[in-house]
């Protein structure tokens, strides 16, 4: 099959494992398949869980997929800063964790819609160059806000030194950022949903196909890509299909 084909056709869930990068994965699938080959929205490296890839013809209908809101598990400890705010930075603070009812004050008022800064780690551009990569070489530059939406923020557990959040948040919203926020930083991070999409549903050799998939979708979010796409690239799975006796 040439490189960068338009087929094979679907949709692909996998839960990444921590320490894999998103891109190694849509790398490994492209070349498991051949074709053209994406990604609806990266997880940083010691993150895990649902990564929603879109192979062939289907990476025309990225614009479906992208502004879905997100549900996220992390364990963040609120004794140290560090300077990603996860733990591959440098520890930059320490300091006794807040008391229960502190905690609860400052989740409150990160409930709704909130301004924090992007993570200094991030792939956001400052100047034209990756943030990450002026982070990397100690560059210290002032971060710019973003706006996002945190419909749900709720603790599962709480130790004292520790807390196991749940969250629900419209795209964007950057967890990290909600961790420093509280005065701590990620432990762990797991994404559990991508808009109508859940963790568990993910398998490397189960195809959702097109039609399930934007059947799945919110009318707004489907209709980013036009009619015309979208018949294009249902047409291309219903010929792969064919052609392979069916996924």
């Amino acid at each position: 099959m040439p490189p960068r084909a338009l087929k094979p056709v679907g949709v692909v869930l996998v839960d990444k494992p921590a320490g894999r990068s998103s891109f190694a994965l849509v790398a490994e699938l492209r070349r498991r398949t051949g074709a053209r080959t994406g990604h609806t929205g990266t997880l940083d490296p010691f993150a895990t869980g649902l990564l929603v890839q879109l192979s062939g013809a289907a990476t025309k209908l990225g614009p479906c997929f992208v502004g879905l809101d997100k549900r996220y598990v992390t364990d963040i400890d609120l004794t140290s800063r560090t300077t990603t705010a996860d733990p591959e930075g440098e520890t930059t603070e320490k300091h006794e964790p807040p008391a229960e009812s502190e905690l609860e004050q400052s989740l409150a008022r990160l409930r709704g819609e909130i301004e924090l800064p992007i993570p200094a780690a991030s792939a956001v551009k400052i100047g034209g160059e990756r943030a990450y990569r002026l982070a990397r070489r100690g560059i210290t530059v002032e971060m710019p806000l973003r706006r996002s939406q945190v419909h749900a923020l709720d603790v599962i557990a709480y130790t004292g030194d520790t807390v196991r959040l749940g969250l629900h948040v419209g795209s964007g919203t950057y967890v990290r950022s909600i961790a420093d926020a509280l005065g701590g930083h990620c432990l762990t991070l797991r994404r559990t949903a991508v808009g109508p999409f859940g963790v568990e549903e993910a398998a490397p050799e189960r195809w959702l196909s097109v039609a399930d998939a934007l059947g799945r979708l919110p009318a707004h979010a489907v209709a980013r890509v036009p009619a015309g796409v979208r018949e294009r690239v249902l047409a291309a799975e219903a010929e792969d299909d064919a052609a392979a006796g069916g996924r």
